[in-house]
């Protein structure tokens, strides 16, 4: 039956349906119907950032649940394993052992034999590439499967190897995000766009953090602090955004995996609300801080040396580099044998998983004055409602057993970091500075019983909120972040210790960052990988004006010789005073547009420069661009039909023959200050800037010689 059509009274002739005409509020629906279709033009188009953004944070969510699910069975296993196998402590010493070797032998083995780059936590790499190198094939989506098989083992292991999965997360984040990028170029036909890229990455880098501990806000953070030394506000809502669906996805997997009813925090906890702390304790929390930033000196000076020795030592370094699993294993049972619970283990609670070693350490009550006058046994198995009898022992007290485990801890994560497969560092050392917290709160309970006096009003010490706060310094002071006294928040789900949490963290981050280097930029370190150090000298502090460099068009070059040498002896200690001229690399290789071919011949030959600054004539050296090294070979290769026989060719002949040339954008001058330079490599991602003096090429700077600078302004050479 054809659809009966009309006419509207007063329109320009165009039909209409029957429906349409008489069906109610007509304009309403009209507009409401084109609301629609502009509203589905601008979400829906190809390409677009929200949908890069959610699906990410979506798979990266499967990925952490569905990972976090398979080692929870294989953990259960294990433990059901040493329950059943009997009472000869032999078969359960095997038992307890052998497991865990067995997991990182084949996570070593397998991540190694696929890819080198899939051990470790991943987080210097990154850094090193966010910060503009190029590292070939670290980001290839064929790393994701050995990172993937490779953690779950290792997660797998439990608390006898006591590593977490932050590290590798965020890169498997960014892996992921590198992988979609490019699927998204593809799709919509866009040329590779290197800033886009970053923006991506960067926001892979939070949703990394976010789908671990469900913490969008502190993941966010936590990869700004961690990652970047300059951060756009324009990748903002990406990375919230990204991090929030993940989280959210996260929590949402286990809601409907019937493990909890609702949203809510990882690691609940019942600290009290009305009067969470008394004001006099303010001062035991900022010495807390104080005592987290020193440990935490001491552990990334030792963890830094021992990293160091592994790689240099001739045994050690033959062994890593022949057979990865043999170290790896020999490790795992070092570990395995000490946390065994009838023997050592016992006194470090080696029966708790890393989850119920929070839970225990963030409890409320006081350890110590509950076992003033009774003492609990020792269950056969952990109780799950009183995790605490885990951490007492009759004859060590609470105090004993706590001290113990910082001591013995402090030594096996760092022996744990040297083993070369997937695995995160952050979470072992946010156990470490709860178990300090901890301790420092059961001495103040038993010092102060009652609580602390303040307005004629005691309240009882609480030590899980000094866990909470050491957990949160200590972390902070490792990593050099402020953001984990947010992330101790969102764990919790509870902030009445925001102030004297937020006031630990910065003691103790004071103290970290004077004297040494975080744990990832102890890693580059020590791995000497690409990446520029911080000026740290507090005579270099005052920063000069960056539009007065970008406005003087200056160009930079870097250079050291025994003249130049002695001329900066004496800016050392003054270093805003050091400039370019004093470091810069003199030796510069330029091709002026009258170079006959034969000499431009013999340059290309004898050097393998990628780039080759051009100027305008040989006696004037005036910079006006540059040359790439593979497309000067193929002008040269092909003989243009433009040139006369008999005529001397020279380069600007070569040029017109259709070999581009490059302006150069940005210069450095000689009178460039070393903070300037340093900062536009940062800012800029650069890799070398020319120098220019009067638009002559003087030099040229490039990270060597700008590394060589900081490192002679931070460590002076002894004079001759």
């Amino acid at each position: 039956m054809e659809e009966l059509v009309g006419l509207r009274e007063g329109s320009s002739g165009n039909p209409v349906t029957l429906q349409e005409l008489w069906g109610p509020c007509p304009r309403i629906r009209r507009g409401i119907r084109g609301g629609l279709e502009w509203l589905k033009q601008k979400l829906f188009r190809m390409g677009e950032d929200w949908y890069f953004l959610m699906t990410l944070g979506v798979l990266m969510a499967l990925i952490s649940y569905t990972m976090s699910f398979t080692v929870g069975r294989v953990v259960r296993a294990h433990k059901w394993l040493y329950r059943e196998i009997g009472d000869s402590h032999l078969l359960r010493y095997l038992s307890w052992t052998v497991y865990p070797v067995a997991l990182v032998s084949f996570s070593s083995g397998f991540s190694q034999s696929i890819t080198p780059f899939s051990g470790g936590s991943g987080i210097p790499e990154l850094k090193t590439i966010l910060s503009g190198v190029v590292l070939e094939d670290y980001l290839d989506i064929k790393n994701f499967g050995a990172k993937v098989v490779g953690l779950t083992c290792t997660l797998a292991t439990g608390s006898t190897i006591f590593l977490g999965k932050v590290g590798p997360f965020v890169h498997l984040s960014v892996m992921i995000a590198a992988y979609l990028g490019r699927m998204r170029t593809k799709a919509i036909g866009e040329s590779e766009n290197k800033s886009k890229q970053n923006e991506m990455l960067v926001a892979a880098a939070a949703v990394g953090v976010a789908t671990v501990f469900a913490a969008p806000f502190s993941g966010v953070l936590f990869s700004i602090e961690v990652m970047s030394s300059h951060f756009s506000v324009w990748d903002y809502w990406r990375g919230f955004f990204a991090a929030t669906c993940g989280a959210f996805m996260f929590r949402l997997l286990a809601v409907f995996n019937s493990e909890q009813e609702t949203i809510t925090s990882l690691y609940k906890t019942s600290f009290r609300v009305d009067v969470p702390f008394d004001l006099p304790e303010i001062f035991f929390f900022v010495a807390l801080g104080a005592i987290c930033g020193i440990l935490s000196c001491a552990y990334l000076f030792c963890q830094r040396t021992f990293l160091s020795f592994v790689k240099t030592n001739r045994v050690l370094s033959k062994l890593l580099a022949t057979s990865k699993p043999l170290y790896s294993a020999l490790a795992a049972l070092v570990l395995a044998s000490i946390t065994y619970p009838p023997g050592v283990g016992r006194f470090m609670a080696s029966r708790l998983s890393m989850r119920e070693h929070l839970d225990s350490l963030f409890d409320n009550n006081s350890w110590a004055l509950m076992t003033r006058n009774s003492s609990p046994p020792w269950p056969s198995e952990p109780d799950p409602q009183n995790l605490w009898f885990e951490w007492y022992h009759p004859r060590f007290t609470i105090f004993g057993t706590l001290t113990f485990f910082l001591v013995m801890k402090f030594w096996m994560i760092i022996l744990a970091t040297t083993i070369p497969m997937p695995s995160g560092y952050f979470m072992p050392i946010f156990i470490f500075g709860a178990a300090i917290g901890r301790l420092i709160g059961e001495a103040l309970s038993v010092a102060f019983p009652e609580g602390i006096v303040a307005g004629g009003v005691t309240n009882p010490i609480m030590p899980g909120g000094y866990a909470l706060a050491g957990a949160a310094a200590f972390s902070g002071a490792v990593t050099h972040t402020i953001s984990t006294a947010l992330l101790a928040f969102e764990l919790t789900g509870q902030i009445v210790h925001a102030l004297p949490v937020l006031m630990a963290v910065l003691a103790a981050n004071a103290i970290a960052q004077s004297f040494q280097p975080s744990f990832y930029d102890g890693t580059i370190i020590v791995k000497k990988l690409p990446y520029l150090p911080w000026i740290r000298c507090r005579k270099i502090s005052s920063l000069c004006d960056l539009g007065g460099v970008l406005g003087l068009s200056v160009l930079l070059v870097i250079s050291r010789s025994p003249q130049q040498e002695d001329r900066y002896r004496p800016f050392v200690r003054s270093s805003h005073h050091v400039i370019v001229e004093h470091f810069m690399n003199r030796t510069i290789t330029t091709l002026a547009k009258d170079t006959p071919q034969e000499e431009v011949v013999k340059v290309v030959t004898a050097t393998d420069t990628a780039e080759y600054p051009l100027v305008e004539s040989t006696e004037s050296q005036i910079l006006v661009g540059t040359v790439q090294r593979a497309q000067l070979v193929q002008a040269l290769q092909a003989e243009p039909s433009s040139w006369v026989p008999g005529h001397q060719q020279c380069l600007q002949d070569i040029l017109a023959g259709g070999c581009p040339v490059e302006p150069v954008t940005l210069k450095l001058s000689p009178e460039t200050s070393l903070h300037q330079a340093h900062n536009l490599f940062e800012l800029l991602k650069l890799q070398s800037l020319f120098v220019t003096s009067h638009g002559r090429a003087v030099g040229f700077v490039s990270w060597v010689e700008l590394k060589k600078a900081i490192s002679n302004l931070t460590n002076p050479p002894a004079p001759k």
